[in-house]
C-alpha cells in the first residue's frame, strides 16, 4: 500500500434522540448561527422544530437559508456567503442531505475568503479559512457529513465542479436514522446506488497490498446490498435505516482509501451530465457505473474478477477473468434495476445530442481518473453507450 497520513476532525453523533446534543455542540463555536436547508420537508416531519429548541436553549440568533437545490447551485451559496457577512455569523447549522451540506461547506469557506468563492471551487485560488460547520442529517447518501468534499454547480457556466478543503470539514454531525424516515422511495434507492458508488470508487485503485482496505470496501457493499431492499420494502423500519445510515457514512470518510487512491472518474462524469440535465446523482450513477466498468475492464482484470466473486457471488468454475468480471458487473447492475434504480439515459430523456458537450464539460481540468485515464474522446464512448 501507498504511505499515508490519516486525519478526520469531525465528530460523529450517532443514534436515537442525539438531537439533544446539539444545543451543547453549537456553543462551543457561537450562537449566532446561520440554519441551512432544503426545500422544506425539515419543516413537515419535525426535524426543524427539533433544531430550533435546541438554538433556542442556548439563545441563539438564527438567520434563515432555505432552497437549497438537489444540485446546489453557486447563487445559492453567494447568497449564504452574503448572510453571513451581513449578520455577522459565526457558526453554520446545515440540516439536510448532502446538497444542503455541500452548499454550507462552500459557504463556510466562501465566508472567510477575501474573493470569489468559484475561484476557489475551480483551484484557482487557496482558501484562507473557513467558519465552524456542523450538520443535522436527514438523507443517507454521499457521506458529506463526515468529509471535506463538496460537488457545487455553476449553472450560468454548465459546470458542475467536486472540491475539497481542510476548512470544510464539519465539526460535528448529529445522525438520528429516524430523522430519515420521511425520505421518498425514489431517493432512498439514490442514497443506496451513491453510497455504493462511492465504495467502488474507492475498490477500483492499481495499488498492490491492500486486503484489509478491500475487506472493509467488500463487507459495506455486501451489508448495503443485504440491507438496501429489505429498507426499500419498508421505508419506516429504523433497523434498516440505522444500518444504511452507518454505512452511507462509512463509504466515504476516508476509511476506504487509506494507503490507496481510487478512480472517480464515473463520479466525474455524471457530473458532467446533471450540470447539463440536472438529473439526480445516484440515478447518474446508476446507470453510468456498469459502462465504466465494462470500458475499463482491460485494466487490472483481477481486481474486477475479485470483486465480481467476493462481492456478487459469482462461480468461477469453468469461466474466464474476462467473463467472471462481465458477470460481476451484470449483477452489480441487475441489483440496482431490482431496487428501481434507472438504467439508461434514456430513462431521463437525454439522447445524443449534447454527448460532445458533456464529454467536454468531464475534462475540462484534462485527462481524468486513477484507476483508468479518460480523455473526452473514452467519456464521449462511455455516455453513448449509457444512452
Amino acid at each position: 500500500m501507498q504511505s499515508f497520513a490519516f486525519v478526520n476532525p469531525t465528530k460523529l453523533i450517532f443514534g436515537k434522540g442525539q438531537i439533544e446534543q446539539l444545543s451543547k455542540e453549537v456553543k462551543r463555536y457561537g450562537t449566532r448561527v446561520l440554519l441551512v436547508y432544503g426545500g422544506g420537508s425539515i419543516k413537515r416531519n419535525g426535524v426543524y422544530d427539533d433544531v430550533l429548541n435546541e438554538l433556542e436553549k442556548i439563545n441563539a440568533h438564527i438567520v434563515e437559508l432555505s432552497g437549497v437545490e438537489p444540485n446546489p447551485r453557486l447563487t445559492t451559496v453567494q447568497k449564504g456567503i452574503d448572510l453571513c457577512r451581513q449578520e455577522e455569523v459565526d457558526f453554520v447549522l446545515a440540516v439536510g442531505g448532502g446538497s444542503v451540506i455541500d452548499a454550507a461547506k462552500a459557504i463556510v469557506v466562501g465566508a472567510k475568503f477575501d474573493g470569489d468563492i468559484w475561484d476557489v471551487i475551480t483551484r484557482k485560488a487557496r482558501p484562507t479559512g473557513g467558519l465552524p460547520l456542523g450538520t443535522v442529517l436527514t438523507l443517507a447518501a454521499t457521506g458529506s457529513e463526515m468529509n471535506a468534499n463538496s460537488v457545487i454547480t455553476n449553472w450560468e457556466l454548465n459546470q458542475k465542479v467536486g472540491w475539497a478543503s481542510p476548512y470544510s470539514f464539519p465539526k460535528f454531525s448529529i445522525l438520528d436514522p429516524a430523522y430519515t424516515f420521511s425520505v421518498p422511495k425514489d431517493q432512498t434507492i439514490y442514497g443506496i446506488v451513491d453510497m455504493m458508488s462511492h465504495v467502488l470508487e474507492a475498490y477500483f485503485h492499481q495499488t498492490a497490498n491492500t486486503p484489509l482496505q478491500d475487506r472493509i470496501c467488500e463487507s459495506i457493499l455486501t451489508t448495503v446490498m443485504e440491507v438496501g431492499p429489505k429498507l426499500v420494502e419498508d421505508l419506516q423500519n429504523y433497523d434498516h435505516r440505522e444500518t444504511i445510515l452507518y454505512c452511507g457514512t462509512m463509504a466515504l470518510n476516508g476509511f476506504t482509501q487509506m494507503g490507496a487512491r481510487g478512480d472517480w472518474a464515473t463520479h466525474n462524469i455524471e457530473h458532467a451530465v446533471s450540470a447539463v440535465y440536472d438529473i439526480p446523482h445516484g440515478g447518474g450513477l446508476a446507470i453510468l457505473f456498469p459502462h465504466w466498468i465494462k470500458y475499463a475492464m482491460s485494466e487490472n482484470l483481477d481486481r474486477h474478477v475479485q470483486l465480481a466473486t467476493r462481492v456478487f457471488g459469482v462461480d468461477p468454475e469453468g469461466k474466464t477473468d474476462e467473463q467472471i468480471a462481465l458477470e460481476g458487473v451484470e449483477k452489480l447492475s441487475a441489483f440496482w434495476t431490482s431496487i428501481g434504480a434507472p438504467v439508461r439515459l434514456a430513462d431521463y430523456d437525454i439522447d445524443d445530442s449534447r454527448v460532445e458537450e458533456m464529454a467536454e464539460i468531464a475534462a475540462l481540468f484534462g485527462d481524468f481518473g486513477n484507476f483508468k485515464k479518460l480523455n473526452k474522446e473514452d467519456t464521449a464512448k462511455i455516455l453513448t453507450a449509457a444512452l
